[in-house]
């Protein structure tokens, strides 16, 4: 049986509009993202990258950034709190991961990923199949 190459793993840098937030993430295989129809995920227009607790570090800007909590809570919606914009967070399906903002990264186009749909808003019913 011949096994399927692995894409080699790559790291990505990004932030926010005004440059104050500042990340690097390491994406395992292929670049795949997820659309969400959710209620705060479809008006942000949020493209979700999640990722290992590990393959993500910020590098700059932790005092500019603000949480969101709402609903159970769980997730923890980070902004920076001079331009608004929303790069990663902390989200309910992975709580010790993280979730990247494929908008906010840098030299890495939309395109370029593969994008999947989430129904967001059945979102008890569908988490299971986010991998």
């Amino acid at each position: 049986m011949t096994e399927t190459p692995r894409a080699p793993a790559e790291t990505l840098e990004g932030g926010c509009h005004c440059l104050r937030v500042r990340f690097r993430v390491r994406i395992e295989g292929p670049r795949k993202a997820l659309l969400c129809n959710c209620s705060i995920c479809d008006k942000k227009a949020f493209v979700h990258l999640i990722v290992e607790g590990n393959a993500f570090e910020l590098l700059a800007g932790a005092e500019h950034l603000a949480h969101y909590r709402f609903n159970t809570g769980t997730a923890d919606h980070l902004f920076c709190r001079v331009c608004g914009m929303h790069p990663f967070y902390r989200p309910r399906s992975h709580p010790e991961g993280w979730d990247v903002n494929v908008r906010c990264l840098d030299d890495a186009p939309l395109d370029t990923f593969r994008i999947e749909t989430f129904d967001g808003r059945n979102w008890e019913a569908n988490v299971g199949s986010i991998r």
